[in-house]
């Protein structure tokens, strides 16, 4: 299977921080969920594990039929649906205690309608976690995303679909700012080639492959001229804040 830059594993060393940016909610929320928990959007399961232990009920969906039945058989007591979204296809209204999305709205056409869908799930009083980049961090135009946000954009979408909307964001120390910035001078090398901007005047599908190249291309740099930054960063350089407009992702609650 071709892994695309947009999951970043835990096993190729120039995405580590990418990789501990993306595991840090799933460790803030299982200090917060319990009973019957939906994710929508649980890709490779790096959650699953995190989550496994504080929940009574698990519910992942995504569409990868691959994905999905490699995680049915390693959580065989939790439930994994090959599904496109949305509709939360067959999945029952004011059923679920909590649901989690994590760098998942981003990547759909109708964002309106997946929150619409992910409050009728829910239980009256229920929460959504749900995570997505801030589109002022992006060093590029990433084409594997529909759109990205702002703070207040998403928190007005939000407020559609759910009485209470609490905004946070997830930003990083100084070592993580420190890596950042060098990853954003490896990306300039590449895109200053772009002398016509194409990368925001062709289709985004046109893109995909050679984001992906270029992307990993740019972490590899950093890597390879700063191993030690690299692999040093870990979950504890990430916090949530409450000024998401200045971190790399936003970290909103929706109450239903």
């Amino acid at each position: 299977m071709y892994k695309t830059t947009e999951i970043a594993s835990s096993e190729i060393a120039s995405d580590n921080p990418i990789h501990q940016r993306l595991l840090f909610p799933y460790l803030h929320v299982s200090h917060l969920v319990s009973g019957n928990v939906l994710e929508i959007g649980c890709g490779t399961g790096r959650g699953v594990g995190v989550l496994a232990p504080q929940v009574s009920h698990y519910t992942g969906v995504d569409k990868n039929t691959e994905l999905m039945d490699e995680l049915s058989k390693k959580y065989p007591s939790f439930r994994f649906i090959d599904m496109f979204l949305p509709p939360l296809k067959d999945l029952p209204s004011d059923h679920f205690d909590f649901v989690i999305t994590f760098q998942v709205i981003e990547h759909i056409e109708n964002d309106d309608f997946f929150l619409q869908e992910a409050a009728r799930v829910l239980k009256p009083g229920g929460k959504l976690y749900l995570t997505t980049v801030n589109k002022k961090f992006s060093l590029t135009r990433n084409p594997w995303h529909v759109r990205e946000y702002d703070a207040h954009s998403l928190e007005n979408l939000m407020k559609k679909h759910f009485s209470t909307v609490i905004t946070e964001g997830i930003h990083g120390n100084a070592k993580v700012m420190e890596y950042y910035e060098e990853n954003k001078k490896s990306v300039q090398k590449i895109t200053r080639f772009d002398i016509f901007n194409l990368q925001y005047l062709l289709p985004r599908t046109w893109l995909q492959v050679p984001y992906d190249i270029a992307n990993r291309m740019s972490r590899l740099i950093v890597s390879k001229a700063n191993n030690q930054l690299v692999d040093s960063i870990q979950v504890e350089d990430y916090s949530l804040n409450q000024t998401p407009d200045s971190s790399f992702d936003f970290f909103y609650t929706g109450i239903k």
